[in-house]
């Protein structure tokens, strides 16, 4: 650090210290408010039917994660210091505690939700959860063929054994329990354990939701009330005393140590191992269980009081996302919003064509995806096109970029991609992607030692008549068509020279290794983002103090980061007016008197995911705008590579900026932050807005505008080389 930075840092220590102390929410209970909100859905008789069902298991899936990464990160901490505070002034040991109250909390709610009103509203439109010991001979014959067909040839018990290690079992699986009544041996009086126990893991082979036969509408079982049925089939001879289901969740918070490892590949898979063994950070348990039988798998996997979880109803609930699936119930379901066709793209000419036309701003899912993945397709196959170069942090299954970007290679181009091996939970699909893509010709990169690779990027250098030129697609979202069709995000596509010379050198820095370069432009973490973003906001806070009009607007996921939050503090105090859009964890206190006053913080939670990033800065008058990757918390200021893009481009900018503008107009699904981290949702007044029907709305129109100006303009057929 040099003279100027210690100066700096001191600076801003000082400054810090003129603030409360109590001026930061606690990031794992923020992100416990979140997913209240997303509950919130499932409990909103407004919405049809299966969405609430969704919901709830959206839910459910949302706190299996923050099991597995948050709660495993805190007992991690814990088993090294549990008294280190946080910057809320939490110990470890108090997080802890609240944690596991508010997410016992949780889940009462999460199955009262279910049983006292979902699953009667589900039945009163003939979708039943069939109970075999109340149903008909018909549904019960069926039940015992499917046990012995589908079941009972496939799913094994496993027997324990005081003198054998406890079986490894599934994170997140559903398994059963079964306390057997221990058999003597002739002549034994000893007084010896009167229990024997025994596991059933129901693993994936077989589905989860069982259908049944059913005279109308839909009828299922689950296959652990199945099995628990015709539990004796798998024990003959034994007395069964009991058969609960329990799920246990894993530490998923393991990171590669990749200073000890020599081979990246082989260290990720070696990750991946670790998770399945790591320690179980939370028992899900049937809560009729006995006493025994829960003193028995506590002690089986060292697990404290705070880290069981009774539940009263299936565990697991994301097996709700196969019944908003069924066919047949499509009044139950919103209603379909197909993502629409931009009008400055024409399907008749090349991307390339379109993009030379001016910069493309696409506001997804309200926009179609398509328009990325064909501009990579065509790359791929296009002879004038020299070189690809794109960063991929997360894609679909059958991703149809990854077979563009092996096609290319296989067409003789240069194609580098960087692949974060190390991103969370897509590590194995990542590791399939690098190899595929290795034996296509490809040059892969593993990403940066000690960073994560998140900025999402692509370019593509094609030879023109008029020289080198570079096509670029930036995004606030991941190279996955699939979930662009979910998320709520925005692409810039552009052929920007200025832009083109800077993504060029930020790429090169990436993939060589090398110092990085100052970017005119473009900014990026960990070199010039945390600085860029504290500079804009106090550059907005000088503005005021000195008498202009200011404003700051942002859209992001989560706000985190201390620094970024005492300069925002540091504006409000001065006057700023400042708007956050903030979809999950927000460490800010908003409203204070004489601390946060002009600042308001709202979260969407709708039918898509908020996922955009979207910076706005009055400047003067003179408007500073940005879409970026990365989101407000030290992990991507300052351990992730991540990139802010200006958006400079008169029709872009007023597309974007309008987008951001509506979120804070929304009355229908916008939830305001309180002071205490609490929040109370917007209710319409007269007039109900919603800002994803609003973005979709206008999506549609501008669609429909395009083929009224079709229907009117004659075009005619030319030869290829007049185009």
């Amino acid at each position: 650090m040099n003279s100027k930075q210690a100066s700096n840092q001191k600076t801003a220590s000082h400054e810090s210290d003129q603030l409360p102390g109590d001026r930061f929410i606690n990031r794992e209970l923020s992100w416990l408010e979140f997913n209240e909100r997303v509950l919130d859905q499932a409990a909103d008789p407004s919405m049809p039917l299966l969405e609430r069902a969704k919901f709830l298991a959206i839910s459910s899936s949302n706190l299996d994660e923050f099991m597995m990464v948050r709660v495993g990160s805190l007992q991690m901490q814990y088993q090294r210091n549990s008294m280190v505070r946080d910057a809320s002034g939490l110990t470890v040991g108090e997080q802890l505690i609240a944690v596991a109250h508010r997410c016992e909390v949780f889940a009462n709610r999460q199955y009262s939700i279910l049983s006292e009103d979902l699953e009667p509203l589900l039945a009163e439109h003939d979708i039943h959860r069939i109970d075999l010991g109340n149903c008909s001979d018909r549904c019960r014959d069926a039940a015992e063929r499917r046990f012995r067909n589908d079941v009972l040839a496939v799913i094994s018990p496993q027997a324990i054994f005081e003198e054998r290690p406890f079986p490894l079992l599934q994170g997140l699986g559903v398994h059963l329990c079964i306390r057997l009544k221990t058999m003597k041996k002739s002549g034994d009086d000893s007084e010896a354990n009167p229990w024997d126990f025994a596991v059933i893991p129901l693993g994936r082979t077989v589905p989860r939701v069982v259908l049944m036969p059913s005279d109308r509408g839909h009828s299922y079982l689950l296959l652990e009330d199945l099995i628990k049925h015709y539990i004796d089939e798998f024990f003959p001879g034994r007395e069964i005393v009991e058969c609960i289901a329990f799920r246990i969740t894993r530490n998923a918070d393991i990171e590669l140590q990749e200073d000890a490892a020599a081979d990246l590949m082989i260290g990720m898979e070696e990750v991946l191992e670790s998770r399945r063994q790591s320690r179980v950070t939370r028992l899900e348990y049937s809560h009729d269980a006995s006493d025994a039988t829960l003193a028995f798998l506590s002690e089986k996997m060292q697990l404290r009081g705070q880290d069981l979880y009774p539940i009263a109803g299936p565990l697991d609930l994301s097996y709700l996302f196969t019944l908003h699936g069924l066919e047949g119930f499509d009044a139950l379901r919103n209603d379909a919003w197909p993502p629409q066709r931009v009008s400055r793209i024409d399907p008749s000419e090349t991307m390339f064509s379109s993009i030379s036309r001016g910069d493309i701003l696409l506001l997804h899912p309200y926009e179609s995806f398509d328009p990325v993945v064909r501009l990579i397709e065509e790359a791929a196959v296009d002879a004038d096109v020299l070189a690809i170069k794109q960063v991929l942090y997360r894609t679909s299954r059958n991703s149809p970029i990854v077979a563009a970007l092996k096609r290319a290679a296989k067409n003789g181009k240069y194609v580098s991609v960087i692949v974060e091996l190390k991103a969370r939970f897509d590590e194995a699909r990542n590791i399939e992607w690098a190899r595929e893509m290795e034996q296509a010709g490809v040059q892969v990169i593993y990403g940066i030692r000690g960073l994560k690779t998140h900025a999402k990027i692509c370019i593509i250098v094609r030879r023109e008549a008029q020289g080198i030129v570079r096509y670029m697609h930036f995004g606030t979202g991941n190279y996955n068509e699939v979930t662009a069709t979910i998320y709520g995000d925005v692409s810039l596509l552009t052929c920007n020279e200025e832009l083109g010379s800077d993504a060029s050198a930020f790429f090169n820095a990436v993939t060589g290794a090398s110092q990085p370069q100052k970017l005119r432009h473009l900014d990026s973490a960990p070199t010039t983002l945390r600085t860029r973003i504290v500079n804009l906001i106090n550059a907005e806070t000088q503005r005021c103090i000195e008498g202009q009009r200011t404003e700051i607007f942002a859209k992001i996921n989560a706000l985190v980061d201390t620094e970024v939050i005492d300069a925002l503090y540091r504006a409000s105090q001065a006057g700023v007016k400042i708007l956050l859009n903030v979809r999950g964890v927000c460490c800010l206190r908003p409203g204070v008197p004489g601390l946060s006053e002009t600042i308001r913080v709202v979260s969407i939670v709708d039918r898509f995911l908020e996922h955009a990033r979207i910076i706005h800065f009055r400047h003067g008058g003179d408007s500073e705008l940005f879409i970026s990757s990365a989101d407000w918390m030290p992990r991507n200021l300052d351990r992730r590579v991540e990139i802010m893009v200006p958006v400079d481009d008169l029709a872009c900018r007023e597309k974007v900026m309008n987008s951001l503008l509506t979120y804070f107009e929304d009355n229908c699904n916008s939830w305001e932050m309180q002071a205490d981290g609490s929040y109370i949702r917007s209710q319409p007044e007269k007039h109900p807005i919603r800002a994803q029907e609003r973005l979709y709305a206008h999506a549609c129109q501008a669609t429909e505008q395009m083929r009224q100006k079709l229907r009117t303009t004659f075009e005619t057929h030319e030869p290829p080389e007049h185009r």
